[in-house]
């Protein structure tokens, strides 16, 4: 996988900025003071530091811009960067600043002159979220990104969240790299190997394939994939490290590693988009590799349904009828709304098997929801106040955008059947909240829920504050700190 830059957070070296190769970053408020730091680089650069300042050029700089100073006099570094952070900065502004540093990294690694800075670990964060890009489909030599070292005033109390941040950064690229990776080498096999791989951080690992999900009466999960030669699988992920008997929170996400829309097949153009039907999936897996890379104090478990929707002769047709593991039936109107179909077994077993004190489940589900709130929010869908409440918070503090969206019973009587159940689909209107309804069905009374539908932030087309453009990783971080505000709490 590919793996974050090398980061560490050590004091102040006034005597190796001299040396230091690759580039020298620079921390400055608008007061245009330099710090011990800064004042060592000025005079080694005989004060174009210092005339660069005087001159104004921090006027009009916004939080997080960066200056540079290209292969300045004096100092083996190639560049000196500029960046305006106040020294008492927000969490979110350090992190926002630390990843236009992260746009700058090469290979000749990068050292960051913070001084008394207080978010220094939101500032490496920042560096680490943003200095990524996907090449493992890439031929010729891959260049590794240089180390980054950080240096502020007092470093000794910063390691232990210095790791943590680190752990969070990989799960973030971890999802990124399923999310980026194309079908053909990301099949429902491949994908459960990655997962099971993960045993040897310490989670337990289970992948059950077709005979067994047959048994157990997945009729939604198995028509999916029907039409594919990649075999259905539900691949389970256990981390128990909180207190024994707690019941986990149970994370549930749709893997539908490539998605033609079966036989209602989709329009050609953008297709190639839909290797990145997993993403729900890929997050699912990259919290689960971020809780046991940090040993969370916590009882989770992440649950992932991975399948292929492919037209053939055996696919799904529209107006057929399929069981669900609960035992609803549900008439099949449109293929392409199958990861519905993938969700609701999957959480029903994860409610059944594990008895969860919480269920989130994450989609990239429909596009109504980009109609809805663009590539900013992902929507969020709920039953209960407090839980949602609690998500919204962790979403905002980490700046990962999402938004309530309504639920209620007319939606729901959109998904009425003559001859089933329930229909897969509820028509044109409001089609991100029928599919949330849809979902619903599949939750056990008094089961606290959310259905994060992240179908607008799970890839993008441009750059966002902590990725390039494609893969962003959404939702990592968001679910990791709900995880340690809501189960971690001492």
């Amino acid at each position: 996988m590919t793996t974050p830059a090398k980061t560490r957070i050590i004091e102040t070296d006034l005597d190796a900025i001299a040396d230091a190769t690759g580039r020298i970053a620079v921390v400055i408020g608008k007061d245009g003071t330099l710090n011990a730091g800064a004042r060592r680089v000025n005079k080694l650069a005989k004060g174009a530091l210092a005339r660069m300042v005087e001159g104004g050029a921090l006027e009009g700089m916004k939080s997080g811009e960066v200056k540079t100073l290209a292969w300045p006099a004096g100092l083996k570094a190639e560049a000196v960067d500029v960046l305006f952070l106040e020294p008492r900065a927000t969490a979110l502004e350090a992190r926002r600043a630390g990843a236009a540093l992260g746009k700058l990294l090469g290979e000749g690694g990068m050292t960051v002159l913070a001084a008394s800075q207080t978010r220094a670990v939101d500032l490496m964060q920042g560096i680490a979220l943003r200095a990524y890009s996907f090449t493992a489909r890439k031929t010729g030599a891959k260049k590794a990104l240089g180390d980054v070292t950080i240096m502020v005033s007092k470093a000794d109390s910063a390691q232990t969240q210095a790791d943590d941040a680190r752990a969070v950064a990989e799960g973030v690229f971890f999802t990124r790299d399923l999310v980026s990776e194309p079908a053909n080498h990301l099949t429902t096999t491949e994908f459960a190997s990655r997962i099971k791989d993960m045993e040897k951080l310490g989670l337990k690992v289970t992948v059950l394939e077709e005979d067994k999900l047959e048994a157990l009466g997945m009729g939604c999960l198995l028509s999916v994939g029907l039409g594919s030669a990649s075999p259905t699988k539900m691949a389970i992920m256990e981390w128990m490290g909180g207190k024994d008997g707690d019941a986990p929170l149970a994370l549930v996400g749709k893997g539908v590693v490539f998605d033609t829309g079966g036989i209602s097949l989709k329009p050609a153009a953008g297709m190639e988009d839909m290797t990145m039907d997993m993403g729900g999936a890929g997050v699912v897996a990259g919290v689960m590799r971020t809780l046991a890379q940090r040993k969370a104090r916590a009882n989770v478990v992440g649950l992932v349904g991975l399948v292929e929707n492919m037209p053939s002769e055996r696919a799904t047709r529209p107006g057929d009828v399929v069981t669900s593991m609960k035992g609803d039936t549900v008439e099949i109107i449109n293929t392409d709304a199958e990861g519905r179909l993938v969700l609701a077994d999957v959480m029903w077993y994860a409610q059944e098997t594990y008895k969860p004190r919480a269920m989130i489940d994450l989609a990239t589900l429909t596009g109504a929801i980009i109609i809805g709130l663009g590539h900013e929010n992902a929507g969020v869908f709920s039953n209960d106040d407090t839980l949602s409440a609690a998500f919204l918070k962790a979403a905002g503090t980490e700046g990962e955008g999402a938004w309530r969206m309504p639920m209620g019973q007319a939606y729901d009587d959109q998904l009425k059947s003559q001859i089933a159940d329930m229909k897969n689909v509820g028509g044109r209107p409001a089609g991100s909240i029928t599919a949330a309804q849809f979902l619903k069905r599949f939750v056990q009374d008094g089961m606290p829920w959310i259905h994060l539908d992240i179908a607008g932030v799970a890839s993008v087309k441009s750059d966002t504050d902590y990725a390039p453009k494609g893969a962003t990783g959404w939702g990592v971080m968001a679910l990791n700190r709900l995880v340690a505000d809501m189960l971690e709490q001492d």
